[in-house]
């Protein structure tokens, strides 16, 4: 459909959970209201058959947003510059929770300059939740017209 997976959650109860998807536009423009009524017609007829959960569930579809989960290699690339909070599962140095400036990441490690000007090397399997921090820089960014984007 030309999007990308960004993020899915499936939060709340047995009762009748939520289903969270986050998409990207493949060729880097914005993900408009239209583009998550595709996406969330063609997913939910695709869960329906699939039938993946019993009883009632909800579907909710909607783009990353500008301060954004970084869930992929190419997210820490992409925000590089910008600032960021991560949280690990496990401890790294003493401590779970960090933030900084996204310096990109390789094959296992994402990597942080943190406020004190130190860099860090996080293990990308052991990242709980990482996102990025919503600033003046990453909204000029992001409004700035890319690839695919209309001024």
């Amino acid at each position: 459909m030309g999007f990308e997976l960004v993020r899915v959650a499936v939060l709340g109860g047995r009762e009748r959970p939520t289903v969270q998807v986050m998409a990207d536009r493949a060729d880097g423009s914005q993900v408009s209201v239209d583009d998550c009524e595709a996406i969330s017609r063609a997913l939910g007829a695709v869960i329906d058959v699939a039938d993946p959960m019993p009883g009632e569930w909800v579907l909710e579809v909607s783009s990353a947003g500008i301060d954004r989960p970084l869930t992929r290699r190419k997210d820490w690339h992409r925000f590089a510059g910008h600032l960021a909070r991560v949280e690990l599962l496990a401890p790294l140095d003493g401590r779970k929770r960090f933030t900084g400036t996204v310096l990109g990441a390789d094959e296992t490690h994402a990597r942080l300059r943190l406020e004190d000007g130190s860099e860090t090397a996080l293990p990308l399997a052991d990242i709980r939740r990482a996102k990025l921090v919503l600033t003046d820089a990453l909204i000029e960014a992001t409004a700035t017209p890319g690839p695919g984007r209309a001024k």
